[in-house]
């Protein structure tokens, strides 16, 4: 599956090395604008995954043009002015690139964009019902919502479901056994001690997952791969 992409920067040279990236990277089709104005009409029409946009150009500031971006586009500025990070930010960039930046931080950038944006999709699938598990809480059975769990923490032989607005739960249960109660594909181990719904996952990085509520989750060395092919799941 291809990744389309559009490029804005006022300055040729500057959309020569990001398609010579592009190249190198694969899987991209890319369109270039040496005029800001025609190239966000064509990210109005035809809203591309990643938008690359210059930030100083000749009459027009790329942060102006931000604000009329439609939702979905991943937004990666690049230019030479670093001041202008704290504004990207602001206006939910995926990344700043000061130039000039190399092959190897351009890559980044566009699998984080790639990454956000897969995980937005899969949040915006239908996801439960009313879908239930039975587990055994306080001596007695009780049903839970599978679309009520924020996530799921192991403490020895203990697992504590934490639910969106109700107390946590507690029941006398291995996490393994746990897993094989949920519906495969929705849930992804993302620790030794934690468990989370697919859906409810904002952004992460290698080193913690930030859930939509702003929970911040920790990744263990061994389940960051997890994450990764929830990715291709949804391509």
């Amino acid at each position: 599956m291809n990744i389309k992409c559009i490029a804005i920067d006022d300055e040729p040279m500057a959309l020569e090395i990001i398609s010579s990236f592009c190249r190198r990277y694969g899987n991209i089709e890319l369109t270039t604008f040496t005029n800001p104005i025609a190239g966000m009409e064509l990210v109005r029409r035809t809203k591309p995954d990643i938008l690359f946009l210059d930030i100083e150009m000749e009459d027009i500031n790329g942060t102006e043009l931000a604000r009329d971006l439609p939702p979905g586009v991943m937004l990666i500025f690049t230019t030479a002015y670093a001041q202008y990070a704290l504004d990207g930010f602001e206006l939910n960039a995926v990344d700043f690139l000061h130039k000039p930046f190399s092959y190897s931080r351009f890559e980044k950038a566009v699998q984080k964009a790639v990454d956000l944006q897969t995980l937005q999709r899969l949040s915006a699938k239908p996801v439960f019902t009313d879908e239930y598990i039975t587990l055994k809480v306080e001596y007695k059975n009780t049903n839970i919502r599978l679309k009520d769990i924020l996530y799921i923490e192991s403490m020895d032989n203990y697992v504590r479901i934490h639910l969106t607005n109700q107390p946590t739960l507690t029941s006398q249960m291995s996490m393994k056994t746990l897993q094989e109660l949920l519906p495969e594909g929705k849930f992804v181990r993302v620790h030794k001690s934690f468990v989370v719904p697919v859906h409810r996952i904002a952004s992460y990085t290698s080193k913690e997952v930030i859930l939509y509520n702003g929970t911040k989750i920790p990744v263990g060395r061994n389940y960051s791969k997890c994450l990764k092919d929830k990715k291709t799941e949804a391509t």
